[in-house]
This record gives C-alpha cells, sequence and structure tokens, in this order.
C-alpha cells in the first residue's frame, strides 16, 4: 500500500522503515528542507545518523504527501500537533485512516490526541484512528532489532488493518487492542516517570529505588486509569508495564535523559536547552497533576515530579517529600 507520513523525526523514519521492509511505499512530510533532502539524497535519518531504505521518498509539500495515501500516520510531538493537522485538514482530498505515533496529553484540555482528532478532523473526513504505542525506541527499531507494540483503536477493523500493515514475523510484531483510551494514556503517563527515573540515577540512589518508582508509579498509573474509565488489563500489556520498564531503565529515553540532568542541578530551562528532542513527559505531568486535583486524586510521585519541574522544588526535597509520607499497607 500507500502511506503518507507526517514527520521527518527519528520515529517517523524509524516507523517509515518498518512500512518499506513490508513492502509498502512511503511518502514522508517534514517542514524541514534539510531533512527532506537527506532522506532522498543520502537515504539517512538525521537525528540519529541511521541508513534508512533507499526507497522511502520525502516532501516538503504536505498536499502532495496526503494525496500519495489514504493512510496517513503522524509522528509529530504533540505540542505541535494542532498545527500540524490543521495543515493537514487544509488539503485533505477525501477520508483518510489516521494513525497516531506521538506519546502525549494536551495540557491545557487534557485531551488525547484521539480526542484532538476528532474535535479537528471532520467526521466526513475522519475514516478512522488508530494509536500506535508500546516499547519502541527507535534508535533501535530503525536498525530493526526486536520489538512488539500494541495498535488500538474503538473500531476493531481499523485496528486489525494497522496491525497489518506493520507486523512482519522479523523483528516488529505487533498486537492489536480496542482499549484506546489506556493505550494512549499508557504511552503518556510512563513518561512522567521516566523522568522520575531519570532523577533517581543523576542523585545516584541506585537501582532498588529505580525498581520501587516503577512499582508505586504503576499504582499511581492504575488510579489514573480506573478514575478515567480506561481498562486496567492494559496496564499489564506492552503499552503500560511494558513501555513504563523501557523508558524507565534506558537511556535512549529522552525522558529519562532530562530526568537525569535535573538530578544532577540543571533545571527545566536548561534542560529543556541542552535536549534536540521534545520531552513529552514534562508537558503530560502538567497535565496530569492539574487533572489529579481537579480529582482529588492522591497520586504523589507525580506531584512531586511537578513540583520539581514546575516549582523549582529540589529533587532532594522531593525525595525526603515521598519518604516523610505516613505508613500505609502496600495494597
Amino acid at each position: 500500500m500507500n502511506i503518507s507520513v507526517i514527520g521527518g523525526g527519528s520515529w517517523g523514519l524509524a516507523l517509515s522503515s518498518v512500512l518499506s521492509k513490508n513492502n509498502h511505499a512511503v511518502l514522508v512530510y517534514d517542514a524541514n528542507p534539510k531533512i527532506v533532502k537527506k532522506v532522498n539524497t543520502l537515504h539517512i535519518c538525521v537525528q540519529l545518523d541511521e541508513t534508512i531504505p533507499a526507497d522511502i521518498r520525502a516532501t516538503s509539500d504536505i498536499a502532495t504527501a496526503i494525496r500519495f495515501s489514504d493512510v496517513v500516520l503522524f509522528a509529530v510531538p504533540t505540542k505541535v500537533l494542532r498545527d500540524a493537522l490543521a495543515a493537514t485538514i487544509a488539503v485533505l482530498d477525501g477520508p483518510k485512516l489516521f494513525i497516531n505515533a506521538a506519546k502525549g496529553i494536551e495540557p491545557e484540555t487534557f485531551l488525547r490526541v484521539s480526542e484532538i482528532f476528532t474535535e479537528m478532523v471532520p467526521a466526513e473526513q475522519l475514516k478512522g484512528f488508530v494509536a500506535l504505542s508500546g516499547p519502541s525506541h527507535a534508535e533501535e527499531v530503525i536498525r530493526g532489532m526486536t520489538t512488539l507494540i500494541t495498535c488500538a483503536s474503538d473500531n476493531e477493523a481499523d485496528a486489525l488493518f494497522a496491525q497489518h500493515l506493520f507486523h512482519n514475523q522479523d523483528y516488529f510484531r505487533v498486537y492489536s487492542s480496542t482499549d484506546l483510551k489506556g493505550v494512549e494514556l499508557g504511552g503518556a503517563l510512563k513518561n512522567i516517570f521516566a523522568l522520575a527515573s531519570g532523577l533517581i540515577a543523576g542523585k545516584g540512589l541506585g537501582d532498588n529505588a529505580r525498581a520501587a518508582l516503577i512499582t508505586r508509579g504503576l499504582v499511581e498509573m492504575q488510579k489514573f486509569y480506573e478514575h478515567y474509565g480506561a481498562d486496567t488489563q492494559s496496564l499489564f500489556g506492552l503499552t503500560g508495564i511494558g513501555d513504563l520498564i523501557v523508558t524507565c531503565t534506558s537511556e535512549h529515553s529522552r525522558n529519562y535523559q532530562a530526568g537525569y540532568k535535573i538530578g544532577h542541578g540543571k533545571d527545566l530551562e536548561e534542560t529543556l536547552h541542552s535536549m534536540t528532542m521534545v520531552v513529552e513527559g514534562i508537558r503530560t505531568c502538567e497535565a496530569a497533576y492539574k487533572y489529579a486535583k481537579k480529582y482529588d486524586l492522591e497520586l504523589p510521585i507525580i506531584e512531586q515530579i511537578y513540583n520539581v519541574l514546575f516549582h523549582k522544588l529540589d529533587p532532594e526535597i522531593a525525595y525526603r517529600n515521598l519518604f516523610e509520607r505516613s505508613r500505609k499497607k502496600e495494597l
């Protein structure tokens, strides 16, 4: 099939490589002409300095990209999603199936990505929506290393269709799900705990502390799922604990890297300035904190990370605040 990809960053090109290796034709749109030129002439992913299949083409003309296919894969940070989607809507030539590969929640509205698509795309042009999520660093996917992910949609047929597009028997195994809420929440919330894990590493607190963080982070995610109406079973799948583990333990994780820098004494502004890619966990932490306050949810780790990020609370004090909480049963 022909597949249009919006976003020529590392994740967009990593997934384009999977699609190409699965014998699909891929046209990537990116507003940066330097990225487009590198893809077309040198066949590389600029951000990772990795080779990509030579048959992947790129363009800076979004209308050309959209006309190329009835299936559009979005791989742009949630911070710029509305702008990218508005530009896409302006040139839509018919109903499209949209697949989203970014992980995040909009802080101002607490909308998931699927809800932003539903809000912005005219109903007659929204053929369907699928979220692609799971433990999947672009660095490893683009190199053809073993990866398992999940395609989720409220419409099972759409989830199965996307599963067919991406699944192969070599290195990229894809599961399907109809718990769109849970899959999108998991992909977003885990980034908060990846920031916390980086803080722990930056402070030299050790593996025991990181294991505790992952475990208690899962508890906070479960509280969130239950209140939000998502299926808590998804917590124990690839988009829940799977993604939580990889982002909390891998140096490939940009959220982990950001937390590590803050743990070493940098403030939020310095950290963001030093990062080459978007840190989704910061926006998601803001959204999750505000949601918890609105609905009176007890999420102590999220609260302390929010205070470190947005109120410049010393991580040592945040640590003490967590330890000085009253004793309680584990479960």
